[in-house]
């Protein structure tokens, strides 16, 4: 009997031993495979969507040459060090609040921050938020709002701020605080469009002219004003990092709020006003200058920085990207190396709807070539829109989200602009610094970062019309890749040698 029953026990056992290894191979052959310390970890953004941050197999760094030609190989190096990186995000506007807060169930709500601002998703470390209304401001019912912190009733001056309040702001604070409860230490910087109606010279209204330059009790209210917010945010649980003195200071329109500015006019506000006001308050918030854009950024920050007053207040320079390219952000970095560099603001829009052509040009331009040319942040405009790009208060009528919101459902769509910024926010922690890597321009663009945990953070893009095989290599190993026309690609490793 033993005869015949230990043959067979053997035959059941084999048996369910071969179908739990079958099992075990198709139940996870579609998860990476954990990363040996001399294994890059890799995700990857592909043009038809087949790909969206989807973990690939890892690649394995060698002693020996890997395939890629000379001319498309990416050599790290951990030991040249240049900026930190406080984060990348988008801005809370209040039509992303609305939307937000207003027109997803908790349960959808909830999922969302999760997946915006923890490891969960793309871990945002950086928002923007408006100083008052901007051109994306509403009210509770999702309708056009237009407000300052300190509006009269016809126009008649307030220079004591009694009426000062952020009440209107209702929306967007609470939608922060949500945020500040998922990303303890988040980053905010905040930016007026315009100051309050009555500190305008001529017609008094918020959709553009500029400040009463004739009374200087305008702009001590003014400077005011900066303080004052920003105690009422520290105060509900909303730490204020940084201060741009004014969106677009050179350009404004009658059709929603705005304000210019003109480049000395800044340095005198900064000089004699805004930067005293802070000090005398022991206020800490950074005050950043400029924010616009990169084709004017030259003459207005170099107006401001070459003020020896106010620049000794002024943390840096930000920058938006609708004009221009990014090189400028290196030459203010190469005249004034002790100021810092911001990209504030950009947007991606119904104005381009090819996912491959938008998602290669914000990682060649925002994403790799802020960074590279000196930026400490890349922010995105409006965190979450309509589907028709909305709600709006004048402005843009047809800009995008990093998402898009269903009204009527709460159904969310991510954007190229999600996955953008995903692959930075998600792997280059706050505190990292970019590192030198070759830059391959016009076909594998890249930017590489050494995050504070000491893991190398490459990310790259295929900007070409075709595919591209390259070789990532630090010191003496290397490993060859292929990537297709305008996708994008986020390698993660221990340093090497």
């Amino acid at each position: 009997m033993a005869r015949i029953l230990l043959p067979l026990l053997a035959v059941i056992v084999c048996g369910v031993l071969l179908f739990w290894g079958i099992g075990g191979f198709y139940g996870h052959q579609d998860r990476q495979p954990p990363s040996r310390e001399e294994d890059a970890s890799v995700w990857l953004t592909t043009p038809d969507r087949v790909n969206l941050l989807t973990p690939q197999t890892a690649q394995h760094f060698s002693e020996h040459a890997a395939s890629g030609s000379d001319e498309l190989t990416i050599d790290v190096n951990p030991q040249i060090a240049y900026q930190t990186i406080e984060g990348f995000g988008a801005a809370v506007t209040g039509s992303s609040a609305y939307l937000i807060n207003h027109r997803m169930s908790e349960t959808q709500r909830d999922a969302l921050l999760n997946d915006l601002f923890t490891s969960q998703g793309i871990n945002i470390h950086y928002i923007r938020h408006t100083i008052g209304a901007s051109d994306y401001s509403v009210d509770e019912n999702g309708q056009p709002a237009s407000y300052t912190y300190d509006d009269t009733d016809s126009g008649e001056p307030d220079y004591e701020l009694n009426r000062f309040s952020v009440a209107k702001d209702a929306d967007v604070m609470e939608l922060l605080q949500n945020i500040m409860k998922k990303k303890e230490g988040i980053k905010l910087v905040g930016t007026p469009w315009t100051a309050p109606a009555w500190m305008k010279f001529g017609e008094k209204t918020l959709n553009g002219w500029y400040l009463n330059y004739t009374d200087p009790r305008v702009y001590s209210a003014y400077a005011e004003y900066f303080v004052r917010y920003i105690k009422a945010y520290e105060q509900a649980g909303i730490p204020v990092e940084a201060v741009t003195v004014q969106n677009e200071p050179e350009f404004t329109t009658p059709d929603y709020p705005s304000m210019s500015m003109g480049a000395l006019e800044q340095a005198k506000f900064i000089r004699d006003y805004l930067g005293p006001a802070f000090k005398a308050n022991g206020l800490n918030t950074k005050i950043i200058g400029f924010d616009h854009n990169w084709d004017i950024g030259e003459n207005y920050a170099g107006t401001l920085l070459s003020d020896e007053g106010a620049s000794r207040y002024i943390d840096g320079t930000a920058y938006h990207c609708y004009s221009g390219s990014p090189d400028v952000m290196s030459r203010m970095h190469d005249a004034y190396p002790d100021k810092h560099i911001y990209l504030t603001e950009c947007s991606g829009g119904a104005w381009s709807t090819d996912f491959g052509g938008n998602l290669s040009w914000q990682l060649s331009n925002l994403i790799i070539g802020g960074t590279r040319n000196w930026a400490q942040n890349v922010l995105l405009w409006n965190m979450a829109l309509d589907p028709e790009g909305g709600p709006i208060n004048g402005g843009c009528k047809n800009c995008r989200g990093v998402v898009t919101i269903d009204p009527a459902t709460g159904a969310v769509t991510k954007n190229e602009e999600y996955y953008a910024i995903g692959h930075a926010s998600k792997f280059v922690q706050p505190g990292a610094v970019r590192i030198d890597s070759t830059q391959q321009a016009g076909s594998i663009e890249n930017a590489a970062f050494r995050n504070p945990d000491g893991t190398i953070v490459l990310i790259a893009v295929n900007v070409s019309a075709d595919s591209r095989e390259f070789t990532v290599r630090q010191g003496t190993k290397s490993f060859a890749y292929t990537l297709p026309s305008h996708a994008a690609v986020t390698f993660t490793w221990q340093p090497q040698d």
